[in-house]
Parts: C-alpha cells; sequence; structure tokens
C-alpha cells in the first residue's frame, strides 16, 4: 500500500490555495480586519449579554445581511450574462408596501398585520420580478437598459405607496426581522440560511450547471433542448425575492419606510460583492462563497470609514480603491504575469543548482589512448591493424 508524502500533499494544497480566486479577497478580508484590531483591540472581541452575541463583528455580519442577500440573487443572475440594477429601487418599495400595509391595518401591532405587510410586499416583488425577466428573456431587451427602467420609476412607485412621507410603524414582530436576536441577529440567520438553500439547490442539482450553460451560450443551450429564457426568468424572479427580504429587513430595523434613502446605491455594492468573490460579469461560472466574501468585504470596508471618523460621503472613493486593487490582482494578465516570473525564478534556481552541482570537467572529452583512439564507456572498439603499420587490415588466407 503506497503512502503519499505529506510534503507533496502539503505541497499540493498550497499550490491549490495560490490559484484560487478567493486568496486575494480573503487576503483583503483579513487584512481589513487586522488594520482595525490593531487601531482598536476591542474591534474582535465578541461578548454574550442576556443570550445574545455583540460586537463589532457581530456588527458587520448584522449590517451586511441585506447586502449579503441581494448579492446572492446579483450572482446568478450575473452567471447568466445579466445584470440586475433595479434590486435597490425595489427593496424600497417592499419596506413601503410593508410599513404602509401595516401602518394602515386595524391593529397595527398584532402579528397579523405583520404577516399581510410581508405577504403583499414579497407578492409585488415578484411580480417586478417577473417583469424584469420579462423584458430580458422574452423581448430580448438588454439586462442592463431593462432594469434600468425599473432602477428609475421603483423610487418613484415607493414615494407614491408612502405618498412621499417616512411611515413608521411600532410593531414588535416587525422589528424581529431586522433588529430581533436569537443569540445571533436573526437577519444574520436569515442571509445564511438563504445562502445555504441557494448552495443546496444550485450544488445539488441540475440547477446551477444550468444556469452556467446559459451564461456561457444561451444559443448554444437552447439549441440543446434547454429552456434558457425560462431560466433567465427565474433568476430574475429571485433576485427580486432577494431584494424584497433585504427592504424588509432594512425598514424593519428601523422600524420606518424611507423611499428615498431606503437601499440606495446597494445594488452597486452587490454587484461589487459578486465580481470581488470572482464571478465575471461575462457569465458562466460562478462562486456563492466568493460572494459571501466580498459581501464581508463591502460591509467591513464600511464599517472601518465609519469608525475613522471619516465623512460617509467618501466611503464610495474607499470602496473603489480597495475594489480596483482587488479586481486587479484577480486579473486573467497580472495573475499570468505573477505565473510567469515565479516560472522564471524557479527555473533559474533550478538551473544554478544544476551548475553548482555538476564538475567543471564533466563535460570535457576523455583523453585518447596511444593508438590516438577514443576511450571511455561510450567510446568504439578500436580497428585491429597490422604489425607493418599499413592503414587495411590484415585479410587471412585460405589455405589449399
Amino acid at each position: 500500500m503506497s503512502t503519499v508524502p505529506a510534503t507533496t500533499t502539503a505541497a499540493g494544497v498550497l499550490e491549490r490555495v495560490k490559484g484560487s480566486r478567493l486568496l486575494w479577497p480573503v487576503v483583503a478580508l483579513v487584512a481589513l480586519v487586522v488594520a482595525n484590531a490593531a487601531r482598536n483591540p476591542g474591534f474582535v472581541s465578541i461578548r454574550l449579554q442576556d443570550g445574545h452575541l455583540y460586537g463589532s463583528l457581530i456588527d458587520i455580519l448584522k449590517n451586511g445581511a441585506p447586502t449579503l442577500l441581494i448579492a446572492l440573487g446579483m450572482t446568478l443572475v450575473i452567471a447568466t450574462r445579466g445584470i440586475d440594477l433595479s434590486v435597490g429601487a425595489v427593496a424600497a418599495i417592499a419596506g413601503a408596501v410593508a410599513c404602509t400595509t401595516i401602518a394602515g391595518a386595524a391593529d397595527p401591532t398584532s402579528p397579523a398585520a405583520v404577516a399581510k405587510g410581508i405577504v403583499v410586499a414579497l407578492a409585488l416583488c415578484l411580480v417586478l420580478g417577473l417583469w424584469n425577466g420579462f423584458l430580458v428573456a422574452l423581448l430580448g431587451i438588454q439586462p442592463i437598459i431593462a432594469t434600468l427602467v425599473l432602477m428609475t420609476a421603483g423610487r418613484g412607485i415607493a414615494m407614491l405607496v408612502t405618498d412621499g412621507q417616512i411611515i413608521t410603524v411600532r410593531n414588535d414582530a416587525f422589528r424581529e426581522i431586522g433588529a430581533g436576536f436569537a443569540i445571533l441577529p436573526i437577519s444574520i440567520l436569515i442571509a445564511l440560511a438563504a445562502l445555504g438553500a441557494v448552495a443546496l439547490v444550485t450544488r445539488r442539482s441540475a440547477l446551477g450547471l444550468l444556469i452556467e450553460s446559459v451564461g456561457i451560450n444561451p444559443e448554444a443551450s437552447r439549441l440543446a433542448g434547454l429552456r434558457s429564457r425560462t431560466i433567465i426568468w427565474t433568476v430574475y424572479v429571485f433576485a427580486a425575492l432577494c431584494a424584497g427580504v433585504a427592504g424588509l429587513m432594512i425598514s424593519s430595523n428601523v422600524s420606518a419606510a424611507d423611499a428615498n434613502n431606503a437601499g440606495l446605491w446597494i445594488e452597486m455594492d452587490a454587484i461589487l460583492a459578486v465580481v470581488i468573490g470572482g464571478t465575471s460579469l461575462a457569465g458562466g461560472k460562478y462562486s456563492l462563497s466568493g460572494t459571501l466574501v466580498g459581501a464581508l468585504i463591502i460591509q467591513t470596508l464600511t464599517t472601518t470609514v465609519y469608525s475613522m471618523g471619516i465623512a460617509p460621503e467618501v466611503t464610495l472613493v474607499f470602496k473603489s480603491l480597495v475594489v480596483i486593487a482587488v479586481c486587479l490582482l484577480q486579473a486573467p494578465k497580472v495573475r499570468e504575469r505573477f505565473r510567469r516570473r515565479r516560472r522564471t525564478t524557479t527555473t533559474a534556481g533550478v538551473i544554478a543548482s544544476a551548475a553548482a552541482a555538476t564538475p567543471a570537467d564533466a563535460d570535457a572529452a576523455p583523453a585518447p589512448d596511444q593508438h590516438g583512439q577514443p576511450v571511455g564507456p561510450d567510446a568504439r572498439p578500436a580497428t585491429a591493424r597490422p604489425a607493418d603499420g599499413s592503414g587495411a587490415p590484415k585479410q587471412k588466407v585460405a589455405q589449399p
């Protein structure tokens, strides 16, 4: 029974880690955490109080839950070679509809009012996702244009729902969605449950492969018998539902619906999280774990900027710098240049080692013998020469 040396296994693992698309995003996330911990040693501390976990890391997870949810839907949309710019507006619409429904109920403090508000909001998000899918899958409109329509009109719809006012609700059941705790904040548990469900469905069934095939070549997938339009339609509906749940989290966290600011620019954070995680905007293969890391990077960076006392308006500049750095490190040309430099260094080291181990006269020709014939293992046997010194070998003569 043969065994693989531990050094070989470790070298293989190290090589896979170096070639992983998650290497630089994880390094960036760790660097942000270390920088915050160096500035504030209590940044990484987590305490348990009244059965709830508190700390800066818990706050990052809690505040990043809506971004993670929207980024999950965006990952599948981008995997089909699409984009959805309307998710921020859909989140604002969901919060506005839910809060307006709860505030207009006979008993605004009852759980029944919350259930009705959630159902109505998510049903409307389902319709909005069907609309986006209709424009992209059936009418063939470019995704960036099709979703830009709802991105522009969505804020207006939210303003119409709330009549231009900030709708405040006082309902403990509704507040639990975004601000409740069950050891961890409930918003974190909802986001992680959605991540696990998407990973299970797409990686344990053929759906993930179908999404990737549609993203790589939609026409070839259609000719192969796949219902590419149905798949594209489905991912846009799912993205709208994720945005709706995120909008409920945002409005629940402040117990109010602000149509102007709820989910503002969150679509950009979601796209950045997906791209940082290694999913290509050209469609095809995607990474859910990379999306998780990307969402954490975006939220950690936002928290870092706020903790440093920098104006919130400058946050976008820091986000752009980090995103540019991570994307450059992930770029194929940059990665190939690093590989080429590493191969050149390794080859030069091998050549130098071989030259040092080889004697200086190893390649010299062996000295000839006294008759001028080469000697050594590669030398040919010398031809027998006659005693009289003539050039031809002496022939035997048959005797009569």
